[in-house]
């Protein structure tokens, strides 16, 4: 056994901070901790090494915010609010609407529909939620997704998505599981036409047995109706989004990326969701069913053929010199990637007939991202000439024409319709693990990008919500939003 790191997790039995091991043993990361009441744990990390090492060269501490929303007390993660101890800024939030479903899903981390009260933020509520998290400082997020639950039973979502842009968002998500808006193509005309930028969509397969085993009843065809009615309508952007379950749909992972290139005119991405052993789940089945993210890159090359490599794909914070690079040149700062290197990865696809053309066949994204790199260090030194030079010479390490021409608006512009243009021509193909207490990590929480708002003014990290505070929190806040603003 070969110990890797030192960190702090959680007894997944009485939800403790407890000291734990990062450590390799034949070829595989394990995460190890003991608890002095409850026994030893031991949990799959990283199911292999090599990758593991590979994803470390892009770790990248943020600075956090200077405005944090609660003060240490307790000590992490129990500080959750932002607390100071957060070192990365929000870069895409989430509000939960409702906690209400229209489905009762075998697998799922909100506990949604069957918690035993209802969670149904007033307007006002959501209005102030909205306001403190583009109140936080340094940077505003810029993207929000409405969350659940299912947001489309709110009958008021398009009055809440005018009220996002209203407050600042530019890109407003609706995560879904697709069987309202596969009957109700006006509601989700009136969705679109309030500024929903993007449809998150549970996604679990090609074939009926993932829905029946992970949703419960069969929803093939409900996912394909909800998709055709996006083209219908006149939206371009849907996220597929499988929960990768071990021996449920881990046999889906080629055909899923085949059919969001196959869909690319409607379908922008796809993001696999390795399963989180928290809220409605078999924890007794961990072992069984734990899927990690190499598990996920190697799946896909076996799947495509090898047209999709593990290679191909990259950690999170590999895009944080862009934002930095172009952030110092226009002089201001713009959200920042410093998730931890082994929250997930990700590649771009370009769709060549029924070819996947993975981003690096054409561009060398490491020389390209050192590049960027240079034009921060060049502004930094006072040498703002000498960075758009740079800038402009960084698209020499990718080599089609086309692809060039969208990434130098991009950097030049720096804003988001040109972003927007750039990703209508790509796919993202890309995997983020969720953690639970068993694999819990946290200097992984610590940071964290995806936050949710909650009506009391915290703002908390995914994977403390959904592990710890959610159960705690949530029915407190159910009772409060009964007597909340209209």
């Amino acid at each position: 056994m070969q110990i890797l790191k030192t960190t702090k997790s959680l007894c997944p039995e009485c939800m403790s901070v407890i000291d734990a091991q990062i450590y390799e043993e034949g070829g595989v990361v394990y995460l190890g901790k003991t608890c002095e009441k409850h026994g030893r744990f031991d949990d799959i990390y990283w199911s292999d090494y090599e990758i593991f090492k590979r994803a470390e060269k892009y770790e990248c501490i943020g600075q956090g915010f200077e405005n944090p929303k609660t003060p240490v007390k307790d000590g992490c993660p129990f500080d959750c609010g932002i607390c100071p101890e957060h070192k990365s800024q929000t870069v895409l939030a989430i509000i939960d609407v409702t906690n209400n479903c229209n489905l009762r899903c075998p697998i799922c981390f909100a506990n949604a529909e069957t918690a035993g009260y209802h969670y149904d933020p007033t307007k006002g509520q959501i209005r102030d939620m909205l306001k403190n998290l583009r109140s936080n400082k340094p940077v505003p997020p810029n993207s929000l997704q409405f969350s659940g639950g299912e947001p489309t039973m709110r009958e008021d979502l398009p009055d809440l998505i005018r009220m996002a842009k209203g407050e600042g968002f530019d890109h407003v998500e609706v995560n879904t599981n697709g069987v309202r808006i596969s009957k109700d193509i006006d509601f989700l005309r009136k969705i679109y036409e309030a500024g929903a930028s993007t449809f998150y969509l549970q996604f679990d397969g090609m074939k009926p047995g993932p829905y029946i085993a992970a949703r419960g009843l069969d929803l093939l065809d409900t996912k394909k109706k909800a998709i055709e009615n996006c083209r219908t309508v006149g939206i371009h952007s849907v996220v597929l989004v499988p929960t990768l379950v071990k021996g449920v749909n881990d046999d889906q992972v080629g055909d899923i990326i085949r059919f969001a290139a196959k869909n690319c005119d409607v379908v922008r991405g796809v993001n696999f969701q390795p399963v989180s052993m928290a809220g409605r789940i078999d924890k007794a089945k961990l072992r069984a069913m734990r899927i990690t993210i190499p598990d996920l890159l190697k799946l896909a090359e076996a799947q495509t053929g090898g047209e999709l490599k593990a290679t191909d794909f990259y950690p999170i914070p590999i895009v944080l010199p862009v934002s930095r690079a172009v952030g110092a040149l226009k002089g201001k700062r713009y959200q920042e990637f410093t998730n931890h290197q082994h929250c997930g990865m990700a590649t771009l696809i370009l769709p060549e007939g029924d070819r996947l053309v993975p981003i690096t066949r054409y561009a060398n994204v490491d020389k390209f991202m050192d590049a960027m790199n240079k034009v921060y260090d060049d502004c930094q030194n006072g040498s703002k000439l000498r960075a758009k030079m740079r800038l402009l010479g960084a698209t020499r390490h990718v080599k089609m024409s086309l692809l060039g021409n969208l990434l130098s608006s991009v950097l030049v512009h720096a804003d988001y319709e040109s972003l927007g243009e750039f990703m209508k021509k790509v796919v993202l193909i890309g995997g983020m693990h969720f953690m639970d207490p068993y694999n819990f990590d946290l200097e992984r929480v610590q940071r964290c990008t995806i936050h949710y708002a909650l009506p009391d003014g915290k703002v908390i990290p995914f994977c403390t919500m959904n592990s710890i505070h959610r159960s705690r929190l949530e029915p407190a806040l159910a009772r409060q939003s009964s007597q909340g603003k209209p």
